[in-house]
């Protein structure tokens, strides 16, 4: 049986595409060097490099930059690190309501400038909001930022570059008090890690919101409580070995952190969170954990909503070319929370 051909869920028009994507089975690695040193051969930088070339058709112009203002800006964080931020916003004085929006790539891949979030990032504009993407230190290849680092360091770039957006408001033509963070897949993990951090220091006054598209955030997979694991693997994304948590760091895994993996959360780490919203992709091996997340947040009283978008695999609406109607709907759907939250 074809897990994708054959699964009467998925939307047709994912079909047609993913059949031009296969999904790669990563094995385990002896360790983070393992990995790294595997990332960092001819044979892997190439397909990276092909994967980067095909995935430009994206942004095919259906999405414009007319009515938008778009800037790159470089930023050091206290530490001294480097970050970059895209910049997309409505032509105009402002200030705008703010989505704060954190890439996808497991925490180790991607850059905020790769076409699939320039596409995304304007889609999401274009619903009258500023868009500030961050190209933060991923854990195993690098974005715009060269270094590479485990966790914290994603995260401790991810908040600096919050902080930064904050003080420097006026400047960007952003409303300081509607900003809300967002991101997908190892982006929703750091969205929820970010809230929970700022929750910890006292500083959560900085953001309205939190909006976490298929949050990659159990670390291991399969697990039983999270059904989804077994049933959707091997659907666009195969889970099934150990590399997200040896590249972001093992040790932050074995110790059950939180703000690594926000699955390890208790009630006792979200109370008091701002409202957050949990979106999910119906065919996605992450489902569950998202929703057991959702559930988590209730339970300490979190104003929290959660939505799952049928027939999708994950991620899908970031492939806009193939669903664009199910990208216009989530990208309208983060734009009026952040308008209203």
């Amino acid at each position: 049986m074809d897990p994708i051909a054959d699964d009467p869920r998925l939307d047709p028009r994912l079909k047609a595409v993913l059949a031009f994507l296969p999904t790669p089975s990563p094995g385990d690695v002896a360790d983070r060097d393992a990995l790294l040193a595997a990332m960092a051969t001819p044979e892997a930088v190439a397909t990276r490099e092909q994967t980067t070339a095909l995935l430009e058709v994206l942004d095919d112009g259906s999405v414009p930059t007319t009515g938008l203002d778009i800037s790159r800006l470089a930023v050091a964080t206290p530490e001294g690190h480097d970050i970059n931020l895209a910049v997309i916003r409505p032509e105009g004085d402002g200030p705008w309501p703010c989505v704060y929006y954190i890439h996808g790539g497991g925490m180790a891949f991607m850059s905020c400038f790769d076409a699939v979030y320039r596409v995304w990032g304007r889609r999401i504009a274009h619903h009258g909001v500023a868009v500030v993407m961050v190209d933060f230190r991923n854990c195993v290849v690098a974005s715009s930022v060269p270094e590479v680092a485990p966790y914290p360091a994603g995260l401790d770039d991810c908040v600096a570059g919050l902080r930064w957006v904050h003080a420097h408001a006026a400047d960007l033509a952003v409303d300081p008090d509607r900003i809300v963070v967002a991101g997908e897949s190892g982006g929703g993990n750091l969205t929820l890690a970010a809230g929970m951090r700022l929750l910890r220091d006292g500083d959560l006054g900085l953001i309205r919101g939190l909006y976490a598209l298929c949050p990659y955030i159990a670390g291991e997979w399969p697990q039983d409580r999270f059904p989804s694991s077994v049933e959707n693997n091997g659907i666009f994304l195969d889970l099934h070995h150990n590399q997200g948590r040896v590249g972001y760091g093992i040790e932050a895994f074995a110790a059950g952190d939180p703000l690594a993996w926000p699955s390890f959360a208790t009630e006792a780490d979200v109370t008091g969170l701002v409202p957050t919203v949990i979106s999910v992709n119906e065919c996605d091996p992450l489902r569950d954990e998202g929703i057991a997340f959702y559930r988590l947040l209730l339970a300490a009283g979190v104003p929290a909503r959660c939505r799952q978008v049928m027939g999708t695999v994950h991620g899908a609406e970031l492939i806009s070319i193939a669903v664009p109607d199910v990208a216009e709907e989530t990208a309208a759907s983060i734009a009026q929370f952040c308008r209203t939250v």
